[in-house]
């Protein structure tokens, strides 16, 4: 297993003050000496603290991205398709939780920040990916005559609300538990 880039220290180490201070009480310094990075390799790779949070998000974001794509690259069938929205949200946030919490919580702030744009294009690609799979299964009428915008609400709307309930520890059942659950309903919920 290679050993993580000096980047990836950043981040890593970034991700663990914002959980442990918030991400407006985090400074540069705390990254700095929770990384062990120094403040110039700091600012040669991301300049500021804005770009930490945005390449942090991006990167979050980007896992879960790989993991669904990996999936689908295998799946078969819309219901198989579906269920993988669910399962690998709630896999790539049970495993990861304070960055799934950071993401939760950052959105409009990188959304409104530098690698603002950087997201909304990561978003449009993974976007028509994912709609032009959909769109066959469509064709095939796998699903109930749904708006696009609202298929994605349904489909992974429920596991999104219980995994922020869960990553607010306002939950009794264990995320990962809901799992299969939470992918049979969005199945349920879109199915025609």
């Amino acid at each position: 297993m290679a050993r993580p880039s000096r980047k990836d220290d950043i981040l890593q180490a970034a991700l663990a003050c914002f959980s442990e201070s918030g991400v407006d009480a985090t400074t540069i310094e705390m990254i700095r000496d929770r990384s062990g990075a120094s403040i110039g390799s700091l600012y040669h790779h991301y300049g500021n603290k804005e770009r930490i949070i945005g390449a942090l998000y991006l990167e979050g974001v980007g896992q879960y991205a790989a993991l669904l794509d990996e999936g689908l690259q295998q799946a078969q069938g819309a219901e198989t398709v579906v269920k993988l929205f669910v399962t690998c949200y709630i896999d790539w946030v049970s495993a990861n939780p304070d960055w799934a919490r950071f993401i939760l919580h950052s959105r409009g702030r990188v959304e409104a920040g530098e690698v603002g744009e950087a997201l909304r294009e990561a978003n449009r690609q993974q976007g028509r990916r994912i709609a032009e799979l959909l769109a066959e299964y469509r064709k095939a009428g796998a699903f109930k005559n749904l708006a696009p915008e609202l298929f994605n609400s349904v489909v992974i709307g429920p596991a999104q609300d219980y995994a922020r309930n869960w990553l607010a520890g306002r939950t009794r059942v264990d995320l990962i538990d809901c799992r299969e659950q939470l992918a049979q309903i969005a199945w349920d919920s879109v199915r025609a």
